[in-house]
């Protein structure tokens, strides 16, 4: 089966409907060993492009990862990014605002972390959870201490999808590639992988009591995450929805996706003007010798 990335990519414009993605499809490797060679050539071509960005020094990227518990955001990014030169690529993991970010509009802390141009920056949960899990959790958006807002309480969603979209075009106009993903877990995998940190003793530390309380709000979160995903997926910062029940074929679909994005920026080596070369001609000579 070819991997193909426009497969995944919510259209601009059009609402998503979750229950009509797929959480699993077909594999795109024969074998586990096929899967590391597939992973291997992926990471090694984004190894040279991230070389290419950095030396051209005119895009940044900025990867956005956003699931619901267990579905594999740190795996993922662990293994697709495996190769990248730590100096050229941030992580960066948003959770509960601290007492200082809740006095800043809720842009803020993330702003503060974006890639300056060269980098890749990678966000590990975004400003998106400013309209995932404080829709979820109103008293979360409570804290936030905001002045009275005009129209039903309901707008407050439609107003941060604007300034969301706003921000990102603006990243765009900048030279920064925003790639959205959306790791799409079923509900039915999500508790075997709860399962299985419970039941294998060098898993428990990855399982936590609120990870299985956010479970109980399923059915909101797959509200908000449609609308989020129908309200915010652009031609020029798209979401992919990613099938994340098979951990390979999601790292896969991720890396082929991160690849197709930069290989489609206009970069190049930077070339020596006249006395740049005059110059490293006087010093070949001389070192020569």
């Amino acid at each position: 089966m070819k991997l193909r990335s426009k497969n995944f990519r919510a259209p601009a414009g059009k609402a998503v409907i979750l229950k009509d993605w797929p959480t699993c499809v077909p594999p795109f490797y024969k074998s586990t060993k096929d899967y590391k060679a597939l992973l291997e050539t992926h990471v090694a071509r984004l190894q040279s492009l991230q070389k290419l960005l950095y030396a051209s020094n005119r895009y940044a990227l900025l990867l956005i990862f956003q699931a619901m518990d267990a579905a594999g955001k740190d795996g993922a990014i662990m293994h697709v990014m495996s190769g990248v030169n730590p100096q050229g690529c941030q992580v960066f993991s948003f959770k509960h605002p601290s007492a200082a970010e809740l006095e800043h509009d809720f842009l803020w802390r993330t702003t503060r972390a974006l890639p300056e141009r060269g980098k890749i920056g990678i966000f590990n949960r975004s400003y998106y959870e400013e309209v995932l899990i404080v829709r979820v959790h109103p008293e979360v958006l409570e804290a936030e201490n905001l002045p009275p807002a005009p129209g039903p309480s309901r707008a407050i969603w439609q107003r941060r999808y604007r300034a969301i979209a706003d921000l990102e075009r603006h990243l765009h106009d900048s030279g920064t590639r925003v790639v959205k993903f959306y790791l799409h877990l079923s509900k039915e995998e999500q508790r075997k992988r709860f399962l299985e940190r419970i039941n294998v003793r060098d898993k428990n530390w990855m399982f936590t009591l609120s990870d299985f309380q956010e479970r109980r709000f399923w059915k909101q979160y797959m509200t908000a995450y449609e609308e989020c995903l129908s309200a915010t997926s652009t031609a020029e910062n798209p979401w992919y929805v990613v099938p994340a029940d098979d951990k390979q074929n999601a790292r896969l679909i991720v890396s082929q996706i991160v690849l197709e994005t930069m290989q489609a920026m206009d970069m190049a080596y930077p070339t020596p003007d006249a006395r740049q070369l005059r110059d490293m001609r006087k010093i070949r000579k001389e070192l020569a010798s």
